[in-house]
């Protein structure tokens, strides 16, 4: 079987040659010029962070990557689609005032920013997904369906229910509408440890669906009618007091994830960026980032966005924690039972590789890969 070929970039620079100009060199060794752009509407997929969060991809890359579609004629906008909880992006006008104030601008990025599900995030359209197992219709935001070509340009970090977000994160979940989140976060609900809450109310702050309420012990609880099991809760909790009963619900999460990918990339032009920066623990939604848990490493670039995180990751594994780190921390507890995998000591209950293995099983993408160098 043949291997997909991705390319990989360090992230050395010398006098001459800056990081924007090195993604711009290796998204073009990657072949993206063999894309026929010539008058074509390009949504680049990002992320444009909550803000309070630093560790989200910086304008600057986007405007690389919007630069070399206008050089070979297609016509960029930058777009991501409402979240599902309570927070800054959750309709286009809060989520467009939280991207200007990270940075993002025509005059920063070069090309427009559009909102993929529309005003509320109820701008989207069906689309059938071929192999799909737990979904036969993914809700996607229609702006990013209406694109002649799609580009992804992910930050790949932890995440406290996926294992890790990458290229597949940022597609399925990241392109989803918010009723297309709720489908694919549907499968579990969270639970409360009562010995380890502490009443914080943090957890509730997360929350918008008001599931969450406290006794007169002052304890959360979880209203699991109300609850849509988007994981919010689990990752703003300092004291591991919440938690996902449900293994299977994580797996299935991923399965869901993969399978919203295939629908948005099937059958167009496709061309996938991921850059192994600014590793935090938990995703670019919270309003926060942690200290990096690895080092950096590089940029990555393919046409198959499941060998993308693969590569991604197995870069990951063969990095060591870093010091003080929430991952560092977890490895130095009694109880520490080692996975060998920085995503799943970070977040036991998490298994990544469900993703790619389902990405693969639907025809997807290819796990196996060819590593090429781009200096």
């Amino acid at each position: 079987m043949e291997q997909a070929k991705v390319y990989f970039s360090d992230l050395r620079c010398h006098p001459g040659l800056n990081l924007p100009d090195k993604l711009k060199k290796l998204i073009r060794a990657a072949g993206i010029g063999k894309i026929d752009f010539d008058h074509k509407m390009v949504a680049i997929k990002m992320h444009f962070g909550e803000p309070g969060n630093l560790a989200f991809l910086r304008p600057n890359y986007a405007k690389a990557v919007a630069d070399v579609v206008k050089e070979l004629g297609g016509v960029p906008f930058l777009t991501d689609c409402n979240t599902l909880y309570a927070g800054r992006r959750k309709n286009a006008v809060e989520h467009l005032d939280s991207a200007c104030e990270n940075g993002f601008s025509p005059l920063s990025t070069g090309c427009q920013i559009i909102i993929g599900d529309g005003l509320k995030g109820t701008d989207d359209i069906e689309v059938p997904v071929e192999g799909g197992v737990y979904v036969k219709r993914a809700k996607i935001g229609r702006a990013i369906m209406d694109a002649d070509v799609f580009i992804s340009l992910s930050h790949f970090k932890g995440h406290e229910n996926a294992g890790f977000g990458g290229a597949l994160k940022n597609i399925g979940m990241g392109c989803g509408s918010r009723a297309g989140k709720m489908e694919q976060h549907s499968a579990g609900k969270p639970e409360v440890d009562h010995a380890r809450c502490v009443g914080c109310r943090m957890c509730a702050g997360q929350c918008a669906h008001s599931a969450i309420s406290y006794g007169e012990d002052r304890r959360a609880s979880i209203d699991h009618s109300r609850c849509v099991g988007c994981g919010r809760c689990i990752g703003v909790c300092n004291f591991d007091a919440i938690h996902n009963p449900n293994d299977c619900a994580n797996d299935e999460l991923n399965a869901k994830i993969a399978e919203y990918s295939k629908a948005v990339v099937d059958g167009r032009p496709q061309f996938h960026i991921s850059l192994v920066i600014d590793v935090s623990p938990c995703c670019d939604c919270h309003g926060e980032n942690d200290v990096p848990i690895l080092p950096d490493v590089g940029m990555f670039a393919s046409f198959d966005p499941v060998a993308l995180d693969q590569a991604c990751a197995d870069a990951c594994m063969a990095q060591s924690p870093m010091p003080g780190s929430q991952l560092d921390d977890n490895m130095r507890a009694p109880d520490f039972c080692d996975h060998h995998d920085p995503f799943r000591n970070s977040f036991p209950e998490t298994n990544w590789r469900v993703c790619l293995e389902h990405a693969e099983r639907i025809g997807l993408g290819k796990r196996s890969y060819e590593l090429i160098r781009v200096k």
